[in-house]
C-alpha cells in the first residue's frame, strides 16, 4: 500500500510540473499571439518600436539579439572546448578535480555581478582602446561568453570522457601523437555531446537579460558594427513589462512569444542530437 500510495504520489508531483509548463506557455501564447494577428507581421517584423504609437517592430532586437548571442559563441566556445579537452586528455586527477569545481562555480555567480565586472572594467577598456560608447555587442558578447563557459565545459568534458579507452588505445598503438588522437579520434567521437553543450550555451547566451541590460547599451537599432549599442528580446521584457498595458503590454507578451519558441528550437535541437546514436 505504501509502495501505491508513493507512486501516485510521485506521478502526481512529476504531472504537476508538466502542467504546469503547459499553463505557462499556453499565458504566454494567449496574451501575445493575438497581437500579431491584430497588427500584421509587416509591423510587427519592422525595425520601428514604439508600442504606444502604435509601432511593434522587434526586427533590431530580433538582429541584436542574433548578434550578442553569436559573439557569446565565438568567445564561448573555442576557450570552453579547449579547456575541456585540457581537463580531460591532458591534466592530471589532482588538477581535474581542482578546476572543474572552480570552473562549475561561475555558473553560480549572479548575472548582475557579470555586468557589474563589464560596466568597471570592459565597458572603459573598450571605449578607450576601441572606440564607440563602450556599452556594445562587443562588450555584451564577452560577457556572456564568459558566462556560458560553465556549460560547454561541462558538457564538452563529459562527452570527451565517455568515449571509451580502447578508441585511445587503438589510437595510440598505430602511432597515433596525443593530439592527433584527440582531434582525430575524440573529438568526432564526442561531437554529438560537444554540439549539445554548445546549444544548451547558445540558449542560456540569447535567455540572458540582467547582464545584457547592463552592459549593452539599450539603443533600438539595428547594429552596425560589434562596437554600435544594442537592445535584445529580453531586454526589452525587462525594461518594459513594469509599466506597459495594453498593446503594449500584448507586444511585450508577443516578444517573449517569439523568444521562447527561439529557446524550445534549441532544445529540440540539443535532445535531437544528444539522442543520436
Amino acid at each position: 500500500m505504501k509502495d501505491k500510495i508513493a507512486e501516485k504520489l510521485l506521478l502526481f508531483i512529476a504531472f504537476s510540473a508538466i502542467l504546469s509548463l503547459l499553463l505557462i506557455t499556453f499565458f504566454i501564447f494567449q496574451q501575445g499571439i493575438p497581437l500579431i494577428f491584430k497588427v500584421g507581421l509587416s509591423n510587427f517584423f519592422s525595425t520601428h518600436w514604439a508600442p504606444t504609437r502604435g509601432n511593434f517592430g522587434i526586427l533590431s532586437m530580433i538582429i541584436g539579439s542574433l548578434m550578442v548571442t553569436a559573439g557569446a559563441l565565438v568567445v564561448g566556445i573555442p576557450f570552453g572546448l579547449a579547456c575541456a579537452i585540457f581537463l580531460a586528455e591532458f591534466s592530471s586527477p589532482p588538477i581535474q578535480k581542482t578546476l572543474k569545481p572552480i570552473i562549475e562555480l561561475l555558473a553560480g555567480i549572479p548575472s548582475v555581478v557579470y555586468g557589474f565586472i563589464g560596466i568597471v572594467i570592459l565597458v572603459p577598456f573598450i571605449r578607450e582602446h576601441f572606440g564607440g560608447p563602450g556599452f556594445s555587442v562587443l562588450a555584451a558578447s564577452i560577457i556572456l561568453g564568459i558566462m556560458i563557459l560553465p556549460t560547454i565545459v561541462s558538457i564538452s568534458y563529459d562527452a570527451l570522457l565517455a568515449v571509451p579507452n580502447t578508441y585511445r588505445e587503438g589510437s595510440y598503438a598505430v602511432g597515433a601523437t596525443k593530439w592527433q588522437t584527440v582531434v582525430m579520434l575524440l573529438l568526432p567521437a564526442a561531437r554529438s555531446g560537444i554540439v549539445a553543450g554548445i546549444i544548451l550555451g547558445m540558449g542560456r547566451a540569447i535567455g540572458e537579460t540582467m547582464a545584457v541590460i547592463m552592459i549593452a547599451g539599450n539603443a533600438l537599432k539595428i547594429p552596425h558594427s560589434m562596437l554600435d549599442s544594442v537592445r535584445t528580446l529580453t531586454s526589452t521584457l525587462a525594461l518594459e513589462l513594469g509599466y506597459a498595458t495594453g498593446d503594449h503590454r500584448a507586444a511585450l507578451f508577443a516578444c517573449g512569444s517569439f523568444l521562447f519558441l527561439i529557446i524550445i528550437l534549441l532544445n529540440i535541437i540539443a535532445i535531437k542530437i544528444t539522442g543520436r546514436k
